[in-house]
């Protein structure tokens, strides 16, 4: 006999057996959460504590409301992915293959141009493994940048190709939550220091203003904080393999299908809510650092003086005893974000080499064996791209604009699974579709924006 909350073996299989009735108790709900806050591990390293405090720091208070819209903003669209995945048990690359438009190959373009945006994405992951390298760096000086960046890339790979991912998501989630509260105190402390600042500032922050030297990073900060597009389609595999899907069952046309099919989606929409909370009270909490602190000093994150400047947020608020758990946490966050971006990344890719005929990603055995060497092989790239070009903030922040540039490609198919392909029994109420086209016309006119000041 299964234990009661076992997952199924393959998830990306849906079969009768899977099947199990959604929890109906507040408790019980809780019980089932967890992809929500993976992505808050993820979003936490390189979107908040180097993103967003860059743009603070360059931008100080004026631009705050970027960063709140882009948490806000993009979780109607995160949720149209979760629940695809729950209705139709399909995988992110076996939905896009669907969308209407040109093929090649047999290949949708939205495919084609998720390929192309990953080459830059790469940079993006590369700046992560620098910076948890960096970080070990300034706390064992006897070791080279270097050799804790090869140790760095050595260790997610392992993590990853060995299948030791939940424990390392239990630790990371629980120094997340130190860091975080670490961060709110600085926050509080700050208020008894030089740097204090006022609800006027924060205000002024919430005008709408963006000075135009600010308009790049804004719209890199924009792509990279919260959800980005990366994370609102790893969010399907998350929902995939925590059983979503599975416990639904094979879509079939009867009511009984689609009472679990709700149950199982309200159960995601409060994981998903849940986790936005978090991750936009932390964004706010390191913004407000960034500007009070490291504008008022003119003291900009850059290249390898990356973690040391941030640490100067911890010290002026906290002393200087802040700065070692300062460089504690932020490696331990880092690594974090490194490590389930590596989970992601193996998934994502696995599935869009059985798009492409490579493998055939719904055997297990398959799929175990192309993520095991993708785990090493993304790693590898990863860390020769930090040593060559040591920028580890320019990294994150060129990859924070192709996320922009992405999100335009996941809008388009959350409007194609919310108004073609989901059952309309699930569809929502028109409170929904407002938020809902308000999170897509933000998301448009960033990119837009973004796309032609680049050009």
């Amino acid at each position: 006999m299964k234990p009661k909350n076992r997952r199924p073996e393959n998830p990306y299989v849906l079969t009768e057996e899977s099947i199990k009735s959604p929890p109906t108790s507040f408790w019980g709900t809780l019980s089932h959460l967890g992809p929500g806050f993976i992505l808050s591990a993820a979003i936490v390293g390189s979107g908040e504590l180097i993103a967003t405090t860059t743009l603070g720091a360059r931008a100080g208070f004026v631009t705050f409301w970027v960063v709140i819209l882009s948490c806000l903003v993009k979780v109607t669209i995160q949720l149209e992915f979760g629940k695809h995945a729950i209705s139709t048990g399909e995988t992110v690359m076996s939905a896009f293959n669907k969308l209407p438009g040109w093929k090649y190959r047999d290949i949708s373009w939205s495919i084609w141009a998720w390929l192309f945006i990953q080459f830059f994405k790469l940079l993006q992951v590369g700046g992560i493994i620098g910076g948890v390298a960096i970080t070990l760096n300034i706390v064992f000086p006897s070791l080279s940048v270097t050799i804790w960046t090869l140790a760095a890339t050595v260790t997610a790979a392992l993590l990853v190709y060995r299948g030791y991912y939940q424990f390392v998501e239990r630790f990371s989630l629980v120094m997340i939550a130190f860091f975080t509260l670490f961060t709110f105190l600085s926050v509080y402390f700050l208020q008894y220091t030089s740097y204090a600042f006022t609800w006027g500032d924060v205000l002024l922050g919430l005008e709408f203003n963006l000075p135009a030297a600010m308009a790049g990073v804004a719209i890199a900060a924009f792509g990279i904080t919260g959800v980005g597009g990366d994370e609102i389609m790893y969010y399907n595999y998350w929902c995939l393999e925590k059983g979503y899907a599975a416990y639904t069952g094979p879509a079939v046309d009867t009511e009984e299908w689609r009472r679990r099919a709700k149950g199982w989606i309200r159960v995601m929409y409060w994981d998903a809510i849940l986790s936005m909370i978090v991750y936009t009270l932390v964004t706010a909490a390191f913004y407000l650092l960034g500007a009070a602190v490291l504008h008022a000093q003119n003291q900009i994150p850059q290249g390898y003086e990356m973690i040391e400047t941030l640490s100067g947020m911890y010290t002026e608020t906290m002393g200087s005893g802040a700065r070692n758990v300062f460089l504690l946490c932020a490696g331990v966050v880092l690594f974090s974000t490194l490590f389930s971006a590596l989970a992601s990344w193996t998934r994502i890719f696995a599935d869009a080499f059985g798009q492409l005929g490579l493998v055939d990603f719904y055997n297990n055995q398959q799929r175990k064996k192309t993520i095991a060497i993708l785990a090493w092989v993304f790693p590898a790239l990863w860390a020769l791209l930090f040593l060559f070009l040591q920028l580890p903030v320019t990294m994150v922040i060129v990859g924070g604009f192709f996320t922009s540039v992405l999100l335009l490609v996941v809008v388009f198919a959350a409007v194609h699974f919310r108004y073609v392909r989901l059952d309309a029994e699930l569809r929502p109420g028109k409170l929904y579709d407002v938020a809902f086209w308000l999170s897509v016309s933000g998301i448009i006119l960033a990119g837009i924006y973004g796309i032609a000041r680049f050009f």
